[in-house]
């Protein structure tokens, strides 16, 4: 019984201090600062009044040592009776000086109390409601998206996502700078600091549970490192990453990436199409820029639409997906249309104020 006790003192004490690198959204809160420095004022403004209270009727006071009341014996009998500690050298002996004391001085040391104790329990409250809070999400927490690494890329990529209908409670960022994590969480965001290359920090974000990961580190090694930590806590999740260089990206691929995206190329590759046709390059930039001029999307085949031929769907068709087959539009296998196919088209972006399109959903 003693061993279990110590378990689960133990489980307590590591939850502590996991809970400690998850960051929830921020809540718009005061300032910590100012919250002390109000009650502070506050406690101040008691002791003066009480100082003024004592001196107003100081000849209603005796001092043991000089049978003499001045100003500095009021601050000094106001410090002492405020903070309950009550030497006896300074007393009321009039009736009005001990009335005064009952009417107003005790009510004004109860205040005082309850001001500096306040602080302590306002921090010990916030601190058990974060806990809960974290318990919560965790319960609360399935099919989520998790983003590693929050630089241009994974920016880029969580912002076409909610642009897509993904709500900022269902992604968790995982990034090794707290800096980083601060602002994600100031955004309304979930953040957990710590290494995506080791196993505890994708299990704080839940990753097990998550439907899909996006892997956008700095290094190209590091990537491939997350790739295989995130694929052997989930084998079903979709997992894609970027890497810099194309020679990495089979590496990827092998170690469970779903999709690899390799940055310097694709940006090199859109620098080259917008030499040689600017316009082509534009029309690039917003298929790639959700939410605005045309979207690429990709929808499940709608009911009135099997059997019939890619170009005699109201949606421009670029590719479908049919099992692990990618087939082009022109492909004289790609029509009819079947009810399992997946199709890849060009839309207009949603307007402003409309619910936009999410992958994988259709009317």
């Amino acid at each position: 019984m003693k061993l279990h006790g110590q378990d689960a003192m133990a489980r307590e004490a590591d939850e502590r201090l996991v809970s400690r690198r998850i960051k929830l959204p921020k809540r718009i809160v005061e300032q910590p600062l100012r919250q002390v420095t109000k009650r502070l004022l506050m406690a101040l403004f008691v002791l003066f009044l009480t100082v003024l209270i004592v001196w107003l009727d100081r000849d209603g006071y005796h001092d043991n040592a000089n049978e003499q009341v001045d100003f500095l014996d009021c601050f000094y009998y106001a410090t002492v009776t405020l903070s309950t500690t009550g030497y006896g050298d300074i007393v009321p002996y009039s009736d009005s000086a001990r009335l005064v004391n009952i009417l107003l001085i005790t009510p004004l040391r109860v205040l005082f109390l309850i001001i500096l104790v306040g602080t302590t329990l306002e921090v010990l409250t916030e601190r058990t409601r974060e806990e809960w809070r974290l318990k919560r999400w965790r319960k609360n927490l399935r099919e989520h998206t998790v983003v590693v690494g929050f630089g241009t890329k994974g920016r880029s990529a969580l912002q076409t996502l909610l642009a897509t209908g993904l709500s900022k409670e269902q992604v968790v960022i995982v990034d090794p700078s707290a800096k980083v994590i601060d602002m994600a969480t100031a955004e309304g965001l979930t953040g957990v600091v710590g290494d995506a290359t080791r196993s505890e920090v994708l299990l704080r974000a839940e990753l097990p549970k998550a439907r899909q990961i996006v892997i956008a580190t700095q290094r190209d090694d590091t990537a491939v490192l997350v790739t295989l930590t995130a694929r052997q806590l989930n084998r079903g999740a979709k997992i894609v990453a970027a890497v810099r260089e194309e020679e990495n990206a089979p590496l990827l691929r092998q170690s469970g990436a779903d999709a690899v995206i390799t940055s310097a190329s694709a940006a090199g590759r859109l620098l080259g199409l917008s030499v040689l046709s600017p316009s082509a390059g534009t029309v690039m930039e917003d298929l790639i820029h959700q939410g605005s001029g045309l979207d690429l999307i990709e929808r499940p085949v709608r009911k009135s639409e099997v059997g019939k031929s890619v170009r005699d769907t109201d949606d421009l068709v670029v590719n479908v997906l049919r099992g692990h087959r990618l087939l082009a539009y022109d492909d004289p296998h790609a029509s009819p249309i079947q009810l399992t196919d997946r199709l890849i088209t060009i839309v207009r972006a949603a307007p402003s104020g409309t619910p936009p399109l999410t992958l994988g959903s259709a009317e």
